[in-house]
């Protein structure tokens, strides 16, 4: 997906698709429905580190479906701040190792395996209509409540709210961060839990569907809205229907729901997740907020000096000096 729009535009640009009138209910009413802190298990596993108190954390999530999660906690630290960290689409959680860098900051951090991709989450959702590729559209057909990723972001607030039950953490440092589906999901779950204190979001995914699909398909993370018209409608006479029920899951319509800061990363070669729809979050960002503009980057990992501005914003480590 070439971007069309220039720089100047995406400031000003808020998406294709106005709100759904009633999405604030909608969610206020699918948290409701998993208020109650779900039965879970964290157990502890013994990888010999003088530093660091692993566990896997695994909980009843919505549907039945069992939610896998990979923590690890500074040691001897009594009220440990929390960095919840999401991965991209189709993927898992970081291997332990890689997990450590967070812990030598001083916060623990909390890796969730999302359901139905690569990890040790399990899903146990039932479907109807296209389910042979992705998962973005899965549900759509039936409305808004039967959509596989509106469980998923009710995982992420599930998960928030286990982690702050626990002893050992500290509740009023809660932090959330991720890159393309996990910036989405890092969005989200500030969106949907007011106990985040912060986020980064490095360029996110699942957002202003109606401008992806005027922009047309060459990535395979969006392929599947453009199958389903190919296969299912390919005289898109469900189009405005079909977009109404995927709006509730859109971030740029969950993003006047945030109300702790955020840092925002979009490279403006990213033909993956489109500036443009990137813009569209951020401009509907009501709160304190700053976005990082790389020109020269697509849809790839960042240099040392964007991972030091970012481990900046989270922990104020002050290793990055403007």
């Amino acid at each position: 997906m070439i971007e069309t729009m220039s720089l100047d535009e995406m400031r000003r640009y808020k998406g294709r698709q106005s709100l759904p009138p009633d999405i604030d209910a909608f969610w206020k009413n699918q948290i409701k429905s998993v208020a109650e802190i779900p039965s879970y298990q964290l157990n502890s596993c013994d990888f010999n580190l003088e530093f660091v108190d692993c566990y896997e954390l695994i909980f009843n999530g919505n549907n039945g479906s069992s939610i896998y999660s990979k923590c690890l906690f500074p040691k001897g630290v009594s009220k440990a701040p929390v960095v919840f960290y999401f991965h991209g689409y189709q993927g898992q959680s970081p291997d332990w190792t890689e997990n450590l860098k967070f812990v030598c900051a001083g916060y623990a951090v909390v890796c969730m395996d999302v359901r139905g991709q690569a990890g040790k989450s399990q899903d146990l959702g039932n479907f109807n209509g296209m389910t042979v590729k992705g998962q973005v559209i899965r549900g759509a057909i039936d409305g808004p409540e039967h959509l596989f990723y509106k469980d998923i972001y009710l995982d992420t607030y599930q998960l928030v709210e286990i982690v702050a039950s626990l002893d050992f953490v500290d509740e009023t440092m809660l932090l959330t961060y991720g890159a393309s589906q996990g910036g989405a999901l890092a969005l989200v779950c500030a969106a949907l839990n007011n106990r985040i204190s912060k986020t980064v979001a490095v360029y996110p995914f699942l957002s202003d569907f109606k401008r992806v699909l005027e922009l047309g398909n060459n990535c395979e993370p969006y392929d599947e809205l453009f199958r389903y018209f190919i296969f299912s409608d390919p005289l898109h006479q469900t189009e405005e229907k079909f977009l109404k029920h995927l709006s509730y899951i859109d971030v740029k319509n969950l993003a006047h729901m945030i109300q702790c800061p955020i840092m925002m990363i979009t490279g403006l070669e990213d033909n993956v997740c489109p500036p443009s729809t990137q813009f569209a979050i951020y401009n509907r960002i009501n709160t304190k907020k700053e976005i990082i503009v790389l020109p020269e980057y697509s849809h790839e990992g960042m240099n040392i000096f964007i991972n030091d501005l970012v481990y900046d914003y989270l922990f104020g480590s002050k290793i990055f000096k403007k």
